[in-house]
């Protein structure tokens, strides 16, 4: 069974403050994540989500191990880029060597941003038939691997 770390239920910097809302430890086709609120930390409102995924399997290099979302009036302020750089050391001590982060190949800014983590573009690819995504529509990936 997987071990959560309550030291990370509240992660934070000068841009960003994380709260847990979730740690789900996953099932035959998600590996565990943490899942947090993203807040703006000058004004305390809730901006977006972000998540963790700790480890690695097939379903996760389509998916990437982290995920993020910003509220539309709060995009465009690199909040993504902070929580995901908060997030990063919860991999670590979790013993990840290395993420997948993934994104539409027409999302420009969050292309933008996975780069400006340091992560390098391993391929572009229609997911497979047998990912767990595959029937929504997903559009070609992008996935980007960084090592940590």
């Amino acid at each position: 069974m997987f071990e959560f770390a309550n030291e990370f239920n509240e992660l934070q910097d000068d841009k960003v403050m994380l709260r847990i809302i979730e740690k789900n430890p996953g099932d035959n086709k998600m590996i565990p994540f943490y899942y947090y609120d993203i807040f703006e930390k000058k004004s305390q409102r809730q901006i977006g989500k972000v998540s963790i995924r700790i480890g690695h399997n097939y379903h996760s290099y389509y998916n990437g191990n982290i995920g993020y979302e910003i509220n539309e009036e709060a995009r465009g302020h690199n909040y993504s880029y902070y929580a995901s750089k908060l997030v990063l050391g919860v991999a670590v001590y979790h013993g990840m060597k290395n993420i997948y982060i993934t994104c539409s190949e027409s999302n420009a800014a969050s292309r933008k941003i996975i780069e400006r983590l340091g992560a390098d573009l391993v391929e572009t690819v229609d997911v497979p038939h047998d990912y767990f995504g595959y029937y929504d529509g997903m559009d070609k990936q992008c996935i980007y691997k960084k090592d940590l």
